[in-house]
């Protein structure tokens, strides 16, 4: 039902465009013409933004694991199954997953459990607040149609989160990270946790997983012998990349991969250990801006401890040679009244042996 003022707006408009219709109905499209700017506008825009997303590089352990095959034997070597048709799984695609601009993940759908598996070259604590965000985006997308208002409850798929590292920090076969750890107020029970897994996939760790995953184990020898030719000084980048990838072949290692994907493999490979060299070089510039602003703080706060020292030291100087200049002061007195050493020790109830400094310095002064 409308109300009262809203009867009367609608009149009132009715009349107004009675009375000038041209006048009204220009108004009007000259509003719609506005209207449809600002909406081209914020497509262009839009667009823009989604191109930009886009604009990312794969990683090798990516393209391995599109193949549904290749994905689905990862899956059973880290779940301990035995499935043995691809299409079970149902893969979804985050959009924002992309680190240091490269996309690095792989997420899909199996079992009723949402898998968001991530391969990282550099040891980063904050991801599980990274997947935080991406798990958040992905239910979105998942119930958009459905009333999160219902009496109903909606399920939603099982989150599970794991991250295959192959950086050179030396870590753990298995370690957990949390997104408690990063609460700034810690509590034994946090009401919001997130867990993620993180298995090292490094040539010669994680032995068992590698027994059970062919490409995985394959894939770890081959990123050892890039990394391997890539240290040596008299050996270009891309040389180092291209032998690895001609030896791997001749090896069978990822043969049939590398053979069909090699162009690519070799400019991605270049890629990533680029990266992978940049990120040692932040974090190394990280570090030594940290350890040179430690260094400052750590003088600016000694200068300050040394001044307020030296105020102290200064302040109890002050005072001992206030009480040297009295007690000269009273034995050049008593002297002059024709009292000894011992007299005047005993009287100032002070060691002989000062009172005897004393009266030397002042002799020596006459």
């Amino acid at each position: 039902m409308l109300s009262y003022q809203s009867i009367v707006k609608k009149q009132e408009m009715a009349e107004r465009v009675k009375r000038h219709p041209p006048a009204y109905r220009r108004k009007q499209n000259m509003a719609k013409r506005k209207s449809q700017k600002r909406r081209n506008q914020k497509y262009q825009v839009n667009n823009r933004q989604l191109k930009a997303k886009r604009m990312y590089k794969d990683t090798i352990f990516r393209m391995l694991y599109h193949d549904k095959e290749n994905l689905l034997s990862l899956y059973n070597a880290v779940n301990g199954r035995e499935y043995t048709d691809p299409e079970k799984l149902q893969v979804v695609t985050l959009e924002n997953a992309i680190y240091m601009g490269m996309k690095n993940d792989l997420a899909f759908i199996m079992d009723m459990n949402l898998y968001l598996y991530e391969h990282q070259s550099t040891y980063n604590p904050n991801i599980p607040l990274r997947n935080l965000f991406y798990i958040a985006d992905e239910y979105q997308r998942l119930v958009v149609r459905k009333s999160l208002y219902s009496t109903v409850i909606q399920k939603i798929p099982t989150p599970r989160f794991l991250v295959f590292y192959n950086g050179t920090k030396e870590v753990e076969d298995r370690s957990e990270f949390r997104l408690s750890s990063a609460y700034e107020n810690p509590t034994e029970n946090p009401d919001l946790e997130l867990r993620v897994t993180m298995l090292n996939v490094n040539d010669g760790h994680s032995s068992d997983l590698m027994e059970h995953c062919r490409t995985l184990k394959e894939y770890a020898q081959y990123v050892a012998r890039v990394r391997k030719y890539a240290a040596k000084q008299d050996v270009s980048l891309e040389e180092a990349v291209t032998r690895a990838v001609d030896e791997c072949i001749e090896e069978g290692i990822l043969a049939e991969f590398l053979l069909k994907n090699k162009t690519e493999v070799i400019k991605v490979s270049i890629y990533e250990y680029d990266k992978e060299f940049e990120e040692k070089k932040l974090r190394k510039a990280e570090y030594e801006a940290g350890r040179q602003d430690g260094i400052e703080i750590g003088r600016q706060d000694g200068i300050e401890i040394g001044r307020q020292d030296g105020i102290e030291i200064g302040r109890q100087d002050g005072i001992e040679i206030g009480k040297r200049i009295l007690l000269e002061k009273i034995i050049k007195k008593k002297l002059k009244k024709g009292k000894s050493t011992e007299q005047i020790a005993d009287e100032l109830e002070e060691d002989i042996n000062i009172i005897q400094k004393v009266v030397e310095k002042l002799k020596s002064q006459i």
